[in-house]
């Protein structure tokens, strides 16, 4: 029972903090980034160091209380929380250390990945990670991580070095090649199943300006553009990045009144290369049908890695669902069609590229398994406004539905919803029995439950 005095037990412990419901910064501390989740966890445990995190972990496995782990919060289910039961809340854990000479980042867990890009484009580097800057570091890292620099320089987890982790049983472990290195093979797209990582070291790469921006088709160009996509990316150089996209042009700058509120299809482009040569990369684009709108140009990786922040603030309703997909068929691209009006105005498809770099990491060298994939994808509804949930949710399943049978069978875990263990094994096929078997090891009574979650072997 949690009564006062073993409450006191756990603050006494902490640098932190402990949160209670009848706390003055309790709602602002329960509140996820999907507004469409409410969950009201008993305790709040606000860490500031690894030991606090083992304090915590060990406070939560002899109280039998059920743990969530909060890093960024950037998680569309929910599991960064859990009702009646403790958060461990990493968020005030934000320390940065960038080696230039090395070309490392070490990342304490609080950190997104704004954070890292600004302390990175200082030295003219970059890390791998996804396409928004308000994204947390552990969820994005922790299911794999795709975006921007993918296709030339791998996954988020391919570029992981080391990671210091809390245990089930309290213990805090250094894994990386060399060290529990069955350990380090889990973390790299198995989730947040294995402990809590109190730290990241990262390679870098040369990135500082990207030409980069949306071009818009009209929505009727679709099959003709995605036919196109399908053909062209996977043979252009991998120095060009585009995702493909369905969505509604913004009632913002910088786009033109006349196209406010249209539906339309396009690329998200991200050119790597000499600037010299990306009008040659962009120009395909150009020719397969006429763009409505192009807002291409040089910018700073930050300004790129930032550009969807105002648009998909914290605090909007969201409901996603995803797929990995090897081959997109025609019977496929004419299913987009079928459903590409997005519902809402927010409301979008993606196909992000996973090829190039990707291919080149042996099926068995991570947990995360699609190496021989082409495209990552995800429907999301997404809108302010509760009373659209239903629209959205629908348009988004019915969507999913069309478009399942045309996939590889399994997702990307940070596109998932609560979406049960038919999925899980989708996900990780054949690599599966082996994470079963390292949980079993790390976790045996499956302490880290709420999470895409691997049931230990036995």
């Amino acid at each position: 029972m949690l009564t006062t005095s073993v409450i006191e037990t756990l603050e006494d412990a902490l640098r932190g903090r402990v949160i209670q419901p009848t706390d003055a910064d309790y709602e602002e501390a329960r509140t996820l980034f999907n507004a469409m989740i409410d969950k009201r966890p008993r305790l709040i445990a606000r860490c500031v160091d690894a030991a606090d995190v083992m304090a915590a972990v060990g406070f939560g496995r002899d109280q039998g209380l059920p743990i969530a782990i909060r890093g960024g919060g950037h998680n569309g289910p929910g599991l960064a929380s859990v009702d009646d039961g403790l958060v461990i809340d990493l968020s005030s854990m934000k320390g940065l250390r960038v080696d230039p000479e090395a070309r490392t980042v070490r990342v304490e867990p609080g950190c997104r990945w704004g954070d890292v890009d600004h302390a990175t484009h200082a030295f003219g580097l970059a890390a791998v990670s996804g396409i928004h800057s308000n994204t947390g570091v552990p969820g994005l890292t922790l299911g794999g991580g795709h975006g921007y620099l993918t296709r030339r320089h791998g996954l988020a987890i391919d570029n992981l070095l080391a990671a210091d982790v809390v245990l089930a049983d309290g213990r805090l472990v250094h894994a990386s090649e060399r060290e529990h290195p069955d350990l380090f093979w889990a973390l790299r797209g198995g989730g947040g199943n294995f402990g809590v990582v109190t730290s990241f070291e990262f390679r870098l790469h040369p990135v500082e300006t990207v030409i980069a921006g949306p071009l818009f088709w009209p929505i009727e160009a679709l099959e003709t553009t995605l036919r196109w996509y399908r053909d062209w990316l996977p043979r252009a150089p991998e120095e060009v990045y585009a995702f493909y996209l369905t969505a509604e042009v913004p009632s913002e700058a910088p786009f033109p009144p006349e196209l406010h509120g249209r539906k339309v299809c396009g690329l998200q482009w991200c050119f790597t290369g000499p600037e010299a040569h990306a009008e040659a990369a962009l120009q395909p684009a150009r020719e397969v049908a006429e763009p409505l709108f192009e807002g291409i140009g040089p910018m700073p990786y930050p300004a790129l890695q930032s550009m969807f922040d105002a648009l998909y603030p914290d605090g909007l309703q969201w409901y996603w669902k995803g797929d990995v997909v090897r081959e997109l068929s025609d019977a496929a691209i004419a299913e987009h069609r079928r459903f590409a009006e997005v519902p809402t105005s927010l409301s979008t498809m993606h196909l992000y590229p996973i090829d190039g770099a990707v291919h080149r990491v042996e099926e068995q060298a991570t947990a995360w398994r699609f190496r021989d994939a082409t495209w990552s994808m995800v429907i999301a509804g997404i809108d302010p406004d509760p009373a659209n949930h239903e629209r959205m949710q629908r348009w988004a399943r019915d969507y999913w539905e069309a478009l399942h049978g045309h996939s590889a069978g399994g997702a990307y875990v940070n596109f998932m919803m609560e979406e049960g263990q038919e999925r899980i094994r989708g996900t990780y096929g054949d690599n599966l029995p082996r994470l079963q078997r390292i949980k079993a090891h790390y976790d045996p009574e499956n302490l880290f439950r709420v999470n895409q979650n691997i049931v230990p072997a036995g």
